[in-house]
């Protein structure tokens, strides 16, 4: 239907209307009229769109002002008359009155059908009736009411305790400071809600931000997070924080219960006429689930319209009797659950190609483009991952692309628009040689990755180090990437060895660095000193050894030089190591280099020897397998491996049949889907893993 040089002519204005909207003359209606309809049939016919939904739904929004601004300009094939189809040290910790769970997530229209049958069967009604409100992207907050004044704003923390932050709630202006619940029969109530930066607001900060030349802030909701913690609560006040209340908690008071606290959107209503900024005006009710994921699918495409940012829907059983008799998990309530946006997409172009060097010499390729706001995030540079990617998206530089965001975090590009080009693009070259020390670089067989095998490369010996230091490995607390990166530049570090070397008295004069950030960083470097063999194994960066392995190595040996004894069968015996883990562990006790390091760490008082743990083959978890999975919340993931390794279990790599438990925390990944499909392997809650050990 269009020819090529059409194409390009409409992608053209399309850029030039994207850049004007929303002030588009009603001169080139005619014009955006028919780049709605050339962008209708890319996507419609062909499924070939080349701008991303929220691009076309501002061209398509900023018509129908037009249109409605005069509506003689209307015409009949106008694309809008179309019908359509389809915590921190600095607060004191508090106790919530109730724990602030978090919300199982669904990401489709089965999940929520499937959740719609576990609330039918297990609350006993045929036809449920739910209520649906935006989730918001901000802060979550818990605020306490006593005898009508409020007393006490906190964090969400770890859900069970969170930091106080009163002082700063009160510098918010949708925060009443008292509010008559004595009206409803309330004496004390906790209100749940979320603390937010408009997009308007986040502008302006990021504005004020740049004229001052100082670095913008990532996002709405990191900006709100980092406002609460401001020690100024002047400050507080400058951010124009916002707050919406969404959810009551907790109530106690004299009498009988009010009727308006029989249901949620009566206790939502309730808030919004004592003042509080409730989502009582965005709220609906549906009978049943069909109503639900209509609705929830127009307010996404809605999303971009809001002055705030939001990242899905809440769908709650809007009963409270109800809500009691589902009840919850450990980890969420039964009669809630959240109903997340699809990712976010927009279009770019590709303006270069830079090459990084990683610790273990990987050359990943990063691109660089036009900067792109997707989801309140500014996306300016998208890992490539390896020279295959290019090859297999067809990517040139100067291709227009299309970029999203996976689950509103991490950006990629999913394709190229080759129908775009006009000539002026030119191939990216991956490059021979390594781009920090020039040396060249090798493939090997069977991976997708080029390396630069040169151990001295100036890119590796700082990524090294910083992988050395880290919180994982020899936990050197104060000394983080940046320091790493300007001592490494000042000449001070030259290689891991020289972390025990660094001058203190040149240090000492650098801005930054008075008495207490010494005596800290000396201090945790004398500390490191002290850590646990497997600590030093897996802070020397050997490929492929993670934490679970290096246990593994630490414990099969006396002294770290025995390694370099075993050969490759022998190394292929001990628990979990394989041909490519044991031929990596071989190489690297086989480099003289790496042998001299290993001697000079020692004699600089670097623990070598292993401290063996007996195996409890009788403890309470004897010859059971653990593996843990996203964020816990009462535990570091080292403690509670050490808890499972003390009772007698033993800690897996990777979900295998091997595996007997699973334990799950926040934002699970790809882990939790893969054990979902091995029917032996129990899957449990940190809570349920507490209980288990004996710990609740």
């Amino acid at each position: 239907m269009y020819t090529a040089e059409q194409t390009r002519e409409l992608q053209k204005d399309t850029q030039h209307f994207v850049k004007l909207q929303p002030d588009i003359p009603a001169s080139e209606i005619e014009k955006l009229r028919e780049v709605l309809r050339f962008h209708e049939y890319r996507y419609y016919i062909l499924d070939e769109p080349l701008i991303a939904d929220y691009e076309y739904d501002q061209l398509y929004k900023a018509l129908e002002r037009i249109e409605k601004a005069d509506p003689a300009l209307i015409t009949p094939d106008s694309p809008t008359q179309r019908v359509a189809s389809g915590l921190t040290a600095a607060f004191p910790t508090v106790s919530h009155l109730v724990p602030m769970l978090s919300l199982d997530n669904s990401y489709n229209a089965e999940d929520l059908v499937d959740w719609d049958r576990r609330v039918r069967e297990g609350s006993g009604v045929q036809e449920v009736e739910y209520s649906v409100e935006p989730k918001f992207d901000g802060a979550s907050i818990s605020l306490i009411y006593e005898d009508d004044l409020l007393v006490r704003g906190a964090t969400r923390g770890d859900g069970v305790q969170g930091d106080d932050i009163t002082t700063n709630i009160r510098q918010i202006r949708s925060v009443p400071l008292s509010a008559k619940f004595s009206d409803y029969g309330i004496q004390q109530i906790e209100i749940r809600g979320e603390v937010l930066l408009t997009k308007k607001h986040f502008k302006a900060f990021n504005d004020k931000l740049a004229d001052q030349n100082l670095p913008p802030l990532a996002n709405p909701r990191n900006a709100a997070s980092g406002s609460l913690r401001l020690k100024d609560p002047e400050e507080v006040r400058r951010r124009n924080l916002e707050a919406f209340l969404y959810h009551v908690s907790y109530h106690i008071g004299r009498g009988h219960t009010n009727q308006a606290l029989m249901t949620h959107t009566g206790s939502l209503k309730m808030l919004w006429d004592l003042g509080f900024r409730s989502p009582e005006k965005e709220i609906k009710i549906f009978k049943g689930i069909e109503g639900v994921i209509r609705w929830c699918h127009e307010f996404e495409a809605g999303r971009d319209d809001l002055p705030y940012e939001i990242d899905g829907m809440v769908i709650k059983v809007n009963r409270i009797e109800l809500q009691d008799k589902l009840g919850m998990t450990t980890h969420h309530p039964r009669w809630a659950i959240a109903y997340k946006f699809k990712a976010r997409q927009a279009t770019s172009r590709l303006r270069a190609v830079e090459f990084q060097v990683g610790r273990t010499g990987a050359i990943t390729p990063v691109a660089k483009i036009d900067p792109v706001h997707i989801g309140g995030v500014m996306v300016s540079s998208i890992s490539l991952f390896n020279e295959d990617v290019i090859r297999e998206k067809d990517l040139m530089i100067g291709d227009m692309v299309l970029v999203e965001r996976a689950g509103d975090v991490i950006p990629y590009i999913v394709k190229s628009l080759p129908e775009l080009r006009n000539g002026d693009e030119h191939p990216i070259h991956f490059p021979h040689k390594c781009p920090q020390c020039h040396s060249k670089l090798f493939r090997e067989e069977g991976e997708a990755v080029w390396r630069c095998v040169n151990i001295d490369c100036p890119a590796q010996v700082v990524e090294r180090i910083i992988h050395f230091v880290s919180k994982d490995a020899m936990d050197i607390r104060s000394f983080g990437e940046a320091n790493v990166r300007k001592f490494y530049e000042m000449g001070f570090l030259t290689d891991i060895p020289s972390i025990y070397r660094l001058p203190f008295d040149k240090i000492r004069g650098l801005e930054g660095f008075g008495e207490k950030s010494i005596t800290n960083l000396s201090g945790a470097i004398e500390k490191s000193l002290g850590q646990p063999l497997h600590r030093l194994i897996f802070a020397l960066g050997i490929r492929y050894v993670g934490e679970t392995t290096a246990k593994t190595l630490a414990q099969s040996v006396d002294h770290l030089m025995d390694l370099a004894k075993l050969d490759l069968e022998e190394l292929q015996q001990l628990e979990d190591v394989g041909i490519k883990v044991a031929t990596s562990i071989h190489q690297f006790f086989r480099n003289e280099s790496n042998l001299k390091l290993l001697a000079e760490l020692e004699e600089l008082g670097l623990n070598l020897k292993s401290e063996k743990k007996e195996k409890l083959s009788g403890g309470s978890l004897g010859g059971q397998t653990f593996l843990f999975t996203g964020t816990l919340n009462r535990l570091k993931r080292s403690e509670a491996e050490e808890m499972v390794e003390a009772r007698g279990g033993k800690i897996l790599g990777g979900v295998s049949s091997k595996l007997n438990y699973l334990v799950v925390g926040e934002d699970a990944g790809s882990k939790l889907e893969k054990a979902k499909k091995i029917p032996q392997i129990h899957i449990i809650s940190e809570e349920d893993f507490l209980k288990l050990i004996g710990n609740e």
